[in-house]
Protein backbone atom coordinates (compact mmCIF):
# COMPACT_ATOMS: atom_id res chain seq x y z
CA UNK A 1 0.00 0.00 0.00
CA UNK A 2 1.38 3.86 -0.38
CA UNK A 3 2.17 5.82 1.79
CA UNK A 4 0.48 8.92 3.38
CA UNK A 5 -1.09 11.15 0.13
CA UNK A 6 0.87 14.98 -0.30
CA UNK A 7 -1.83 17.96 -1.74
CA UNK A 8 -0.66 18.86 -4.71
CA UNK A 9 0.29 22.92 -5.03
CA UNK A 10 -2.48 23.69 -6.26
CA UNK A 11 -4.69 21.95 -3.79
CA UNK A 12 -2.73 23.16 -0.58
CA UNK A 13 -3.24 26.65 -2.06
CA UNK A 14 -7.18 25.98 -1.59
CA UNK A 15 -6.68 24.55 1.53
CA UNK A 16 -4.96 27.55 3.12
CA UNK A 17 -7.70 29.74 2.47
CA UNK A 18 -10.28 27.07 3.72
CA UNK A 19 -8.07 26.75 7.38
CA UNK A 20 -8.23 30.92 7.02
CA UNK A 21 -11.39 31.35 5.82
CA UNK A 22 -14.43 28.49 6.14
CA UNK A 23 -16.19 27.66 9.39
CA UNK A 24 -14.92 24.32 10.69
CA UNK A 25 -18.89 24.09 12.44
CA UNK A 26 -20.27 22.59 9.06
CA UNK A 27 -16.97 20.72 7.62
CA UNK A 28 -15.73 17.02 8.54
CA UNK A 29 -12.51 16.17 7.30
CA UNK A 30 -12.86 12.37 7.12
CA UNK A 31 -8.77 12.22 6.19
CA UNK A 32 -5.90 14.31 6.02
CA UNK A 33 -5.14 16.36 3.34
CA UNK A 34 -8.71 16.40 2.15
CA UNK A 35 -9.71 15.81 -1.22
CA UNK A 36 -11.19 18.44 -3.63
CA UNK A 37 -13.30 16.95 -6.08
CA UNK A 38 -13.49 18.14 -9.40
CA UNK A 39 -16.27 16.93 -11.64
CA UNK A 40 -18.60 13.87 -11.00
CA UNK A 41 -20.89 11.69 -13.21
CA UNK A 42 -23.10 8.07 -12.39
CA UNK A 43 -21.44 6.30 -9.65
CA UNK A 44 -18.22 8.14 -9.59
CA UNK A 45 -16.45 11.00 -8.59
CA UNK A 46 -12.95 12.59 -9.55
CA UNK A 47 -10.60 14.97 -7.67
CA UNK A 48 -8.53 17.64 -8.80
CA UNK A 49 -5.63 15.30 -9.78
CA UNK A 50 -8.11 13.60 -11.72
CA UNK A 51 -8.31 10.36 -9.63
CA UNK A 52 -11.55 8.68 -9.49
CA UNK A 53 -13.54 7.19 -6.75
CA UNK A 54 -16.06 4.75 -6.49
CA UNK A 55 -18.88 6.02 -4.25
CA UNK A 56 -20.92 4.22 -2.01
CA UNK A 57 -23.15 6.35 0.24
CA UNK A 58 -23.64 9.45 -2.81
CA UNK A 59 -23.94 12.06 -0.44
CA UNK A 60 -25.52 10.62 1.94
CA UNK A 61 -28.06 9.18 -0.04
CA UNK A 62 -29.02 12.81 -1.70
CA UNK A 63 -27.95 11.18 -5.12
CA UNK A 64 -30.18 8.47 -5.17
CA UNK A 65 -30.37 8.83 -8.48
CA UNK A 66 -26.66 8.96 -10.00
CA UNK A 67 -24.52 11.82 -10.22
CA UNK A 68 -24.98 14.14 -13.00
CA UNK A 69 -28.01 11.79 -14.08
CA UNK A 70 -29.09 13.54 -17.55
CA UNK A 71 -32.71 13.71 -17.34
CA UNK A 72 -32.66 15.40 -13.93
CA UNK A 73 -30.13 17.50 -15.29
CA UNK A 74 -31.86 18.73 -18.14
CA UNK A 75 -35.44 19.06 -15.77
CA UNK A 76 -33.43 21.77 -14.09
CA UNK A 77 -31.74 23.57 -17.58
CA UNK A 78 -35.48 23.67 -18.70
CA UNK A 79 -36.88 25.54 -15.96
CA UNK A 80 -33.83 27.88 -15.61
CA UNK A 81 -35.00 28.73 -18.74
CA UNK A 82 -38.69 29.40 -18.44
CA UNK A 83 -39.62 30.25 -14.44
CA UNK A 84 -35.99 30.09 -12.66
CA UNK A 85 -37.48 31.43 -9.50
CA UNK A 86 -40.98 33.06 -7.80
CA UNK A 87 -41.37 34.15 -4.55
CA UNK A 88 -42.72 31.14 -2.56
CA UNK A 89 -46.47 33.70 -1.74
CA UNK A 90 -46.68 33.11 -5.79
CA UNK A 91 -48.19 29.74 -7.01
CA UNK A 92 -46.47 28.37 -10.35
CA UNK A 93 -47.46 24.85 -11.60
CA UNK A 94 -44.59 22.68 -10.59
CA UNK A 95 -44.97 23.48 -6.69
CA UNK A 96 -49.22 22.27 -7.24
CA UNK A 97 -48.46 19.14 -9.36
CA UNK A 98 -45.56 17.76 -7.34
CA UNK A 99 -48.22 18.25 -4.11
CA UNK A 100 -50.80 16.37 -6.02
CA UNK A 101 -48.25 13.25 -6.90
CA UNK A 102 -47.29 13.24 -3.48
CA UNK A 103 -50.76 13.86 -2.08
CA UNK A 104 -52.48 10.86 -4.25
CA UNK A 105 -49.59 8.33 -3.68
CA UNK A 106 -50.10 8.27 -0.19
CA UNK A 107 -53.89 7.87 -0.27
CA UNK A 108 -53.44 5.29 -2.49
CA UNK A 109 -50.99 3.51 -0.17
CA UNK A 110 -52.18 4.62 3.28
CA UNK A 111 -56.61 5.19 2.21
CA UNK A 112 -55.33 8.76 4.25
CA UNK A 113 -56.14 12.41 2.71
CA UNK A 114 -53.23 14.55 3.30
CA UNK A 115 -51.54 17.97 2.07
CA UNK A 116 -47.98 18.92 1.22
CA UNK A 117 -45.91 21.95 2.68
CA UNK A 118 -42.46 22.40 1.23
CA UNK A 119 -39.34 23.65 2.64
CA UNK A 120 -35.82 23.94 2.08
CA UNK A 121 -34.52 21.17 3.39
CA UNK A 122 -34.56 17.94 5.76
CA UNK A 123 -33.76 19.81 8.75
CA UNK A 124 -35.96 22.68 8.16
CA UNK A 125 -38.98 20.10 6.96
CA UNK A 126 -38.26 18.42 10.83
CA UNK A 127 -39.02 22.16 12.24
CA UNK A 128 -42.40 22.50 10.39
CA UNK A 129 -43.18 18.74 11.05
CA UNK A 130 -42.94 20.12 14.97
CA UNK A 131 -44.95 22.75 14.26
CA UNK A 132 -47.41 20.98 13.02
CA UNK A 133 -47.58 18.52 15.74
CA UNK A 134 -47.76 21.13 18.58
CA UNK A 135 -50.11 23.13 16.77
CA UNK A 136 -52.58 19.57 16.41
CA UNK A 137 -51.62 18.68 20.05
CA UNK A 138 -52.32 21.61 21.72
CA UNK A 139 -48.97 22.95 22.01
CA UNK A 140 -47.44 19.53 23.27
CA UNK A 141 -43.84 19.85 23.04
CA UNK A 142 -42.58 16.11 24.23
CA UNK A 143 -41.73 14.14 21.81
CA UNK A 144 -40.53 10.47 22.10
CA UNK A 145 -37.26 9.50 19.32
CA UNK A 146 -35.36 6.71 19.21
CA UNK A 147 -31.58 5.51 20.15
CA UNK A 148 -29.52 5.93 18.11
CA UNK A 149 -32.12 7.98 15.57
CA UNK A 150 -31.09 11.34 13.69
CA UNK A 151 -33.36 13.94 12.42
CA UNK A 152 -31.38 16.79 11.72
CA UNK A 153 -29.03 19.70 13.56
CA UNK A 154 -31.06 22.88 13.85
CA UNK A 155 -32.65 23.76 17.18
CA UNK A 156 -35.69 21.66 17.00
CA UNK A 157 -33.86 18.77 15.13
CA UNK A 158 -31.36 17.98 17.11
CA UNK A 159 -33.49 18.40 20.38
CA UNK A 160 -35.36 14.78 19.19
CA UNK A 161 -31.62 13.59 18.06
CA UNK A 162 -30.09 11.01 20.02
CA UNK A 163 -27.10 12.07 20.08
CA UNK A 164 -26.36 14.97 23.13
CA UNK A 165 -22.71 15.57 21.39
CA UNK A 166 -24.99 17.66 18.80
CA UNK A 167 -26.86 20.36 21.33
CA UNK A 168 -24.59 20.34 24.39
CA UNK A 169 -23.51 24.07 23.55
CA UNK A 170 -26.94 24.94 23.06
CA UNK A 171 -29.21 23.83 24.93
CA UNK A 172 -33.25 22.79 23.96
CA UNK A 173 -35.18 25.11 22.09
CA UNK A 174 -39.14 23.86 23.11
CA UNK A 175 -38.62 20.03 22.15
CA UNK A 176 -37.27 17.36 23.89
CA UNK A 177 -37.74 13.92 23.37
CA UNK A 178 -37.57 11.06 25.45
CA UNK A 179 -35.23 8.31 23.44
CA UNK A 180 -36.77 4.83 23.53
CA UNK A 181 -34.62 1.43 22.41
CA UNK A 182 -34.70 1.03 19.02
CA UNK A 183 -34.79 -2.91 17.65
CA UNK A 184 -30.90 -3.65 16.97
CA UNK A 185 -31.01 -7.06 16.99
CA UNK A 186 -27.21 -7.52 16.34
CA UNK A 187 -26.39 -6.02 20.00
CA UNK A 188 -29.87 -6.78 21.70
CA UNK A 189 -30.21 -9.64 24.45
CA UNK A 190 -29.55 -13.09 23.35
CA UNK A 191 -32.17 -15.85 22.57
CA UNK A 192 -34.34 -13.71 21.24
CA UNK A 193 -35.25 -13.83 17.76
CA UNK A 194 -35.40 -10.72 15.03
CA UNK A 195 -39.31 -10.76 15.90
CA UNK A 196 -39.45 -11.67 19.30
CA UNK A 197 -36.87 -8.42 20.19
CA UNK A 198 -39.25 -6.32 18.11
CA UNK A 199 -42.12 -7.32 20.31
CA UNK A 200 -40.03 -6.93 23.29
CA UNK A 201 -38.92 -3.84 23.03
CA UNK A 202 -42.65 -2.58 22.58
CA UNK A 203 -43.95 -3.98 25.10
CA UNK A 204 -40.90 -2.11 27.18
CA UNK A 205 -42.48 1.06 25.30
CA UNK A 206 -46.15 0.43 26.35
CA UNK A 207 -45.05 -0.34 29.61
CA UNK A 208 -44.39 3.57 30.17
CA UNK A 209 -48.34 3.68 29.68
CA UNK A 210 -49.28 1.09 32.58
CA UNK A 211 -49.47 3.72 35.48
CA UNK A 212 -49.78 7.73 35.98
CA UNK A 213 -46.43 6.80 38.03
CA UNK A 214 -44.33 6.02 34.71
CA UNK A 215 -44.64 9.49 33.61
CA UNK A 216 -46.10 9.83 30.39
CA UNK A 217 -49.88 8.93 30.77
CA UNK A 218 -53.21 10.26 32.73
CA UNK A 219 -55.54 7.82 33.22
CA UNK A 220 -58.00 9.55 34.61
CA UNK A 221 -58.38 11.95 31.98
CA UNK A 222 -56.46 9.37 28.99
CA UNK A 223 -53.93 11.79 27.98
CA UNK A 224 -50.24 11.70 27.22
CA UNK A 225 -47.62 14.33 27.60
CA UNK A 226 -46.06 12.89 24.79
CA UNK A 227 -47.34 14.34 21.24
CA UNK A 228 -45.80 12.57 18.44
CA UNK A 229 -43.05 9.35 18.03
CA UNK A 230 -40.60 10.72 15.16
CA UNK A 231 -39.40 7.51 13.67
CA UNK A 232 -36.83 6.50 11.12
CA UNK A 233 -38.00 3.38 9.77
CA UNK A 234 -34.16 2.57 9.31
CA UNK A 235 -32.08 3.99 11.17
CA UNK A 236 -29.70 6.35 8.98
CA UNK A 237 -26.75 8.03 10.73
CA UNK A 238 -27.26 5.06 13.71
CA UNK A 239 -26.01 2.08 10.96
CA UNK A 240 -28.68 1.20 8.90
CA UNK A 241 -30.34 -1.13 11.07
CA UNK A 242 -33.38 -2.50 9.68
CA UNK A 243 -36.01 -3.36 12.42
CA UNK A 244 -38.54 -6.51 11.93
CA UNK A 245 -41.35 -6.22 10.13
CA UNK A 246 -43.22 -6.39 12.95
CA UNK A 247 -42.06 -3.74 14.45
CA UNK A 248 -43.83 -0.80 13.81
CA UNK A 249 -47.10 -2.42 13.43
CA UNK A 250 -46.94 -3.24 17.06
CA UNK A 251 -45.30 -0.25 17.89
CA UNK A 252 -48.49 1.73 15.83
CA UNK A 253 -51.10 -0.37 18.18
CA UNK A 254 -49.89 1.23 21.07
CA UNK A 255 -49.53 4.88 19.80
CA UNK A 256 -52.46 4.91 18.44
CA UNK A 257 -54.51 3.31 21.70
CA UNK A 258 -52.55 6.87 23.33
CA UNK A 259 -53.28 9.27 20.79
CA UNK A 260 -50.04 9.84 19.66
CA UNK A 261 -48.49 10.85 16.26
CA UNK A 262 -46.46 8.97 14.41
CA UNK A 263 -44.00 10.88 11.96
CA UNK A 264 -41.83 8.92 9.64
CA UNK A 265 -38.74 10.76 8.81
CA UNK A 266 -38.21 9.48 5.16
CA UNK A 267 -35.12 11.90 4.61
CA UNK A 268 -32.58 9.43 4.22
CA UNK A 269 -34.59 6.66 3.41
CA UNK A 270 -36.98 8.08 0.73
CA UNK A 271 -37.06 8.12 -3.02
CA UNK A 272 -36.45 4.19 -3.68
CA UNK A 273 -33.56 3.79 -1.13
CA UNK A 274 -35.41 0.70 0.12
CA UNK A 275 -37.19 -0.52 -2.59
CA UNK A 276 -39.85 1.72 -2.17
CA UNK A 277 -40.77 5.78 -1.90
CA UNK A 278 -40.83 5.42 1.43
CA UNK A 279 -39.43 3.14 3.88
CA UNK A 280 -42.58 2.87 5.94
CA UNK A 281 -44.29 1.35 3.24
CA UNK A 282 -42.40 -2.11 4.03
CA UNK A 283 -44.10 -2.22 7.69
CA UNK A 284 -48.19 -2.11 7.14
CA UNK A 285 -48.41 0.92 8.92
CA UNK A 286 -50.32 4.48 8.34
CA UNK A 287 -48.05 7.32 9.53
CA UNK A 288 -49.73 10.60 10.74
CA UNK A 289 -47.08 12.83 8.77
CA UNK A 290 -44.12 11.62 6.34
CA UNK A 291 -40.77 14.26 6.02
CA UNK A 292 -38.51 14.25 3.13
CA UNK A 293 -35.94 15.70 1.49
CA UNK A 294 -32.49 14.47 0.31
CA UNK A 295 -32.77 12.61 -2.87
CA UNK A 296 -36.27 14.86 -4.32
CA UNK A 297 -33.84 16.83 -6.06
CA UNK A 298 -31.13 14.37 -6.95
CA UNK A 299 -29.07 16.64 -5.00
CA UNK A 300 -29.60 19.26 -7.57
CA UNK A 301 -31.82 21.94 -5.04
CA UNK A 302 -31.94 21.91 -1.30
CA UNK A 303 -36.15 20.99 -1.30
CA UNK A 304 -37.72 19.09 0.82
CA UNK A 305 -41.19 18.69 2.66
CA UNK A 306 -43.57 17.02 4.67
CA UNK A 307 -46.74 15.30 3.87
CA UNK A 308 -49.59 15.25 6.92
CA UNK A 309 -52.98 14.22 7.27
CA UNK A 310 -55.69 16.25 6.29
CA UNK A 311 -56.87 16.70 9.63
CA UNK A 312 -53.37 17.65 10.99
CA UNK A 313 -52.85 20.29 8.60
CA UNK A 314 -56.29 21.76 6.34
CA UNK A 315 -56.36 25.51 6.34
CA UNK A 316 -58.76 25.71 9.17
CA UNK A 317 -56.25 24.44 11.64
CA UNK A 318 -52.68 25.21 9.92
CA UNK A 319 -53.41 28.45 8.42
CA UNK A 320 -51.49 30.88 6.06
CA UNK A 321 -48.53 32.40 7.73
CA UNK A 322 -47.96 28.77 9.50
CA UNK A 323 -45.23 28.71 8.98
CA UNK A 324 -42.94 30.17 5.78
CA UNK A 325 -39.48 29.90 4.30
CA UNK A 326 -38.56 32.57 1.49
CA UNK A 327 -37.12 29.11 -0.99
CA UNK A 328 -39.59 26.79 -0.22
CA UNK A 329 -41.35 25.19 -3.16
CA UNK A 330 -39.03 26.81 -5.61
CA UNK A 331 -39.33 26.12 -9.04
CA UNK A 332 -36.44 24.77 -9.81
CA UNK A 333 -36.65 22.04 -6.87
CA UNK A 334 -40.04 21.15 -8.01
CA UNK A 335 -39.09 20.53 -11.56
CA UNK A 336 -36.80 17.92 -10.59
CA UNK A 337 -38.91 16.61 -8.17
CA UNK A 338 -41.89 16.30 -10.79
CA UNK A 339 -38.97 14.65 -13.09
CA UNK A 340 -37.99 12.23 -10.90
CA UNK A 341 -41.46 10.93 -10.16
CA UNK A 342 -42.31 10.96 -13.72
CA UNK A 343 -38.84 8.72 -13.82
CA UNK A 344 -39.61 6.15 -11.30
CA UNK A 345 -43.37 5.56 -12.45
CA UNK A 346 -41.74 4.48 -15.92
CA UNK A 347 -39.87 1.83 -14.82
CA UNK A 348 -40.44 -0.71 -11.79
CA UNK A 349 -37.91 0.87 -9.57
CA UNK A 350 -38.85 -1.21 -6.44
CA UNK A 351 -37.98 -4.54 -8.20
CA UNK A 352 -35.09 -2.88 -9.80
CA UNK A 353 -33.86 -1.97 -6.52
CA UNK A 354 -34.91 -4.98 -4.65
CA UNK A 355 -32.74 -7.32 -7.18
CA UNK A 356 -29.93 -5.30 -7.09
CA UNK A 357 -29.84 -4.85 -3.29
CA UNK A 358 -29.93 -8.62 -2.92
CA UNK A 359 -26.93 -9.24 -5.32
CA UNK A 360 -25.05 -7.03 -2.95
CA UNK A 361 -25.93 -8.13 -0.01
CA UNK A 362 -25.35 -11.50 -1.19
CA UNK A 363 -22.08 -9.68 -2.05
CA UNK A 364 -21.53 -8.55 1.73
CA UNK A 365 -21.98 -12.03 3.13
CA UNK A 366 -19.77 -13.72 1.26
CA UNK A 367 -17.06 -11.24 2.82
CA UNK A 368 -18.48 -11.70 5.93
CA UNK A 369 -18.06 -15.84 5.80
CA UNK A 370 -14.20 -14.56 4.86
CA UNK A 371 -13.26 -12.02 7.00
CA UNK A 372 -14.18 -12.48 10.92
CA UNK A 373 -13.73 -8.67 11.45
CA UNK A 374 -17.12 -8.41 9.87
CA UNK A 375 -19.72 -8.91 12.32
CA UNK A 376 -23.02 -8.02 11.01
CA UNK A 377 -24.47 -7.42 7.29
CA UNK A 378 -28.10 -6.70 6.53
CA UNK A 379 -29.79 -4.72 3.99
CA UNK A 380 -32.94 -3.83 2.70
CA UNK A 381 -32.97 -2.68 -0.74
CA UNK A 382 -29.75 -0.48 -1.48
CA UNK A 383 -29.74 0.79 2.27
CA UNK A 384 -27.02 -1.90 3.05
CA UNK A 385 -24.81 -1.78 6.13
CA UNK A 386 -21.51 -3.98 7.03
CA UNK A 387 -20.29 -4.02 10.74
CA UNK A 388 -16.74 -3.58 11.65
CA UNK A 389 -15.53 -5.18 14.51
CA UNK A 390 -13.04 -6.85 16.60
CA UNK A 391 -11.61 -10.44 16.31
CA UNK A 392 -14.62 -11.73 17.98
CA UNK A 393 -16.36 -10.24 15.33
CA UNK A 394 -18.95 -8.31 18.07
CA UNK A 395 -16.67 -5.71 20.02
CA UNK A 396 -17.39 -2.93 18.01
CA UNK A 397 -13.72 -1.55 15.98
CA UNK A 398 -14.20 2.07 14.79
CA UNK A 399 -10.48 2.33 15.04
CA UNK A 400 -10.12 -0.63 12.18
CA UNK A 401 -13.14 1.55 10.21
CA UNK A 402 -11.25 4.79 10.29
CA UNK A 403 -8.06 2.86 8.63
CA UNK A 404 -10.44 1.60 6.06
CA UNK A 405 -12.33 4.87 5.07
CA UNK A 406 -8.27 6.44 5.13
CA UNK A 407 -7.07 3.51 2.79
CA UNK A 408 -10.15 3.78 0.32
CA UNK A 409 -9.59 7.67 -0.23
CA UNK A 410 -5.89 6.84 -0.82
CA UNK A 411 -7.24 6.21 -4.59
CA UNK A 412 -4.41 3.76 -4.88
CA UNK A 413 -6.58 0.45 -5.43
CA UNK A 414 -6.32 -1.59 -8.41
CA UNK A 415 -9.02 -3.62 -10.39
CA UNK A 416 -8.53 -5.15 -13.73
CA UNK A 417 -5.98 -2.87 -14.33
CA UNK A 418 -8.03 0.63 -13.49
CA UNK A 419 -6.46 2.43 -10.77
CA UNK A 420 -9.32 3.70 -8.00
CA UNK A 421 -10.44 5.03 -4.96
CA UNK A 422 -13.25 3.90 -3.13
CA UNK A 423 -15.75 6.50 -0.96
CA UNK A 424 -17.04 5.09 2.03
CA UNK A 425 -19.52 6.29 5.11
CA UNK A 426 -19.30 5.29 8.83
CA UNK A 427 -22.63 5.64 11.01
CA UNK A 428 -23.40 3.57 13.95
CA UNK A 429 -23.88 3.74 17.42
CA UNK A 430 -20.21 2.79 17.81
CA UNK A 431 -18.97 4.13 14.33
CA UNK A 432 -18.09 0.98 13.24
CA UNK A 433 -20.65 0.39 10.41
CA UNK A 434 -20.35 0.71 6.79
CA UNK A 435 -23.42 2.47 5.70
CA UNK A 436 -23.68 1.76 2.09
CA UNK A 437 -26.05 3.77 -0.34
CA UNK A 438 -25.01 3.36 -3.75
CA UNK A 439 -26.63 5.19 -6.60
CA UNK A 440 -29.96 3.22 -7.46
CA UNK A 441 -28.99 3.72 -11.14
CA UNK A 442 -25.26 1.49 -10.21
CA UNK A 443 -25.11 -1.56 -12.38
CA UNK A 444 -23.73 -5.14 -11.78
CA UNK A 445 -20.46 -5.03 -12.43
CA UNK A 446 -19.60 -1.81 -10.57
CA UNK A 447 -21.57 -3.77 -7.54
CA UNK A 448 -19.17 -6.38 -8.07
CA UNK A 449 -16.02 -3.54 -8.61
CA UNK A 450 -17.48 -2.26 -5.25
CA UNK A 451 -17.21 -5.62 -3.66
CA UNK A 452 -13.78 -6.02 -4.77
CA UNK A 453 -12.65 -2.61 -3.65
CA UNK A 454 -14.15 -3.35 -0.28
CA UNK A 455 -12.51 -6.96 -0.30
CA UNK A 456 -9.16 -4.89 -0.72
CA UNK A 457 -9.53 -2.78 2.32
CA UNK A 458 -10.40 -5.63 4.36
CA UNK A 459 -7.35 -7.43 3.42
CA UNK A 460 -5.18 -4.43 4.06
CA UNK A 461 -6.82 -3.68 7.98
CA UNK A 462 -6.58 -7.46 8.44
CA UNK A 463 -2.67 -7.99 7.77
CA UNK A 464 -2.11 -4.09 8.61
Amino acid sequence: MSDIRIATAEDQVLLDKEAKYCSYGDTVHYIEPPRIFSRCEGSYVWDTEDQAYLDLQMWYSAVNFGYANPRLNNALKQQIDTLPQIASQYLHKGKIELSEMIAVDAKKKFGLDGRVHFNVGGSQSIEDSLKVVRNATNGKSLMFAFEGGYHGRTLGASSITSSYRYRRRYGHFGERAQFIPFPYHFRGPKGMTKEEYGSHCVQQFARLFETEYNGVWDPKVGQSEYAAFYVEPIQGTGGYVIPPMNFYRELKQVLDQHGILMVSDEIQMGFYRTGKLWSIEHFDVQPDVIVFGKALTNGLNPLGGIWAREELINPKVFPPGSTHSTFASNPLGTAVGLEMFKMTNEVDYGAMVMAKGKFFLEGLQDLQKRFPIIGDVDGLGLALRCEICGPDGFTPDKATLDYMVEEGMKGDMVVDGQKLGLILDVGGYYKNVITLAPSLEISYPEIELGLKLLEQLLVRATHR
